[in-house]
Parts: C-alpha cells; sequence; structure tokens
C-alpha cells in the first residue's frame, strides 16, 4: 500500500481532487508501498529551497528530492521516494498565465514532481517528450483537461 502525506503550510485547503489523480499515477507506474510527501509552501520558502539545494536565487514551482538516488535509503519492502514542494502562489499565476485551472495546474505539478520522485527527467528532449507525455496521459485519464 502506498503512504503520502500533504503538509499544507501555505494554506490552501483546495486539493481533495489530488487523491485521484496521485493513484492513477502510482497506478500508471506500478508502484506499491511506496512513502512520500507532497508540501505546500508559499514563494519565499521555495525561493529558499531552490537556492539552498539548486544554487537558483529564485522562485519555482516545483522541486522534487527524490530519496531513491541514494541506494543506502531503501527501508526493507517500502520504497521512500522522498518529498515533493509545490509553491501555491506560482501555481496560481502559471494557471492564469496559460488559461487553466488551479486544479488542472496543481494537478500537474504534483504528477511532475511525483514523476520526478520515480526517476523520470526532463534534461533532454527525449526525455521531456516521455515525461510530458505521460504527464498528460495521467491528467487526461483523471478527466483533468484544463
Amino acid at each position: 500500500m502506498n503512504e503520502y502525506n500533504i503538509n499544507d503550510e501555505y494554506g490552501y485547503e483546495n486539493y481533495d481532487y489530488l487523491d485521484e489523480v496521485i493513484q492513477k499515477t502510482l497506478d500508471t507506474e506500478q508502484v506499491e508501498h511506496a512513502l512520500f510527501s507532497i508540501v505546500f509552501v508559499g514563494n519565499e520558502e521555495i525561493q529558499e529551497i531552490n537556492k539552498l539545494y539548486r544554487g537558483l536565487d529564485k522562485v519555482t514551482d516545483v522541486i522534487s528530492f527524490a530519496l531513491e538516488d541514494n541506494p543506502d535509503d531503501f527501508c526493507m519492502d517500502t520504497r521512500v521516494l522522498g518529498d515533493i514542494y509545490v509553491c501555491i502562489p506560482r501555481m496560481k499565476e502559471q494557471a492564469n498565465t496559460y488559461g487553466h485551472s488551479e486544479k488542472r495546474e496543481l494537478s500537474f505539478l504534483v504528477v511532475h514532481g511525483l514523476l520526478h520522485l520515480l526517476g523520470y527527467d526532463h534534461m533532454v528532449k527525449e526525455e521531456e517528450e516521455v515525461m510530458f507525455a505521460l504527464q498528460d496521459k495521467i491528467l487526461e485519464s483523471v478527466g483533468i483537461i484544463s
């Protein structure tokens, strides 16, 4: 059984639909017995995290910390995937910029972050195409289009 928690440090509170999005992502990737967390933060927190861990002193939308990158972090039969930080103000801004609903943008960022925890990346064009096609497939399968 997969376990995750959502820590709403920002106070967004409108994310009940994420359970279905997360479960669909885990089912699509055939993930069982995994543990991870999602943290909603504001601009200042995400900028500090981005500066500290990526050397980029700017606000970003989502940052994932994949623990499976370190083989010493395996815990018996449970996959300890890591943490996903989502910047709620940036999510809202991007939803407006792209003409998406907040539901669609937050779902996209959570799927994106979770796929990073599962080993996907988009550093080269081919990887990006695979990852973004999978994100679209997952979102469409749960009826989140715009």
